[in-house]
């Protein structure tokens, strides 16, 4: 069983090492590790307690907390979409939390909703879409980091790298080639 104590030990370890802090309101902390702890329990893997996550692993790589849009948002906004990770400047009530705009791809959201069983999913200010298709296979790619070497298997690069923090930009596809000409 995951424990919440090894779930807020290991979302404080994250957010000291990329200089970051966890949000500063006690409940509003206790119900975001609540929600990582329920759903790493619930899948075997904590994702991100403010998004649907659709059960599938290969799927859901992208929210994984710390989800691959946490850095671009805190950077842009002070915290991340959910506010489990805050800059010093929120930490110290010096920035309000607001909600922000939701930066995970439409379509990677419609396909946690079909793979979920919810079937529906809403993209803001546009009609409610039904889904009724089995999600699309998945087809992950790799790639490497130009700066560290990092390298990870998944549908398109993180925004930042894990290791050296490079942006997006500085990823690039490796693609093997099979040469059968003898």
């Amino acid at each position: 069983m995951i424990t919440l104590e090894k779930v807020r030990r290991r979302a404080e370890s994250d957010a000291k090492s990329h200089g970051y802090f966890l949000n500063p309101d006690a409940e509003s902390l206790k119900n975001l590790l609540e929600g990582l702890q329920k759903n790493e329990e619930r899948y075997g893997y904590p994702s991100c307690p403010c998004r649907l996550a659709s059960r599938k692993f290969e799927f859901d790589r992208d929210i994984i907390c710390p989800c691959d849009y946490r850095d671009p948002d805190v950077q842009e906004y002070g915290y991340c979409y959910c506010a489990l990770y805050v800059r010093k400047d929120v930490f110290e009530g010096k920035t309000s939390v607001l909600p922000i705009p939701e930066r995970r791809p439409f379509q990677k959201q419609i396909r946690s909703y079909a793979a979920s069983g919810e079937g529906v999913a809403e993209k803001p200010s546009e009609a409610t879409t039904v889904v009724t298709e089995k999600p699309s296979k998945i087809i992950l790619k790799m790639w490497y980091c130009k700066q560290c070497g990092y390298v990870c298997f998944r549908e398109e690069p993180p925004y930042v790298c894990p290791i050296c923090k490079a942006k997006r930009e500085m990823f690039a596809e490796i693609t093997i080639h099979s040469d059968n000409h003898k």
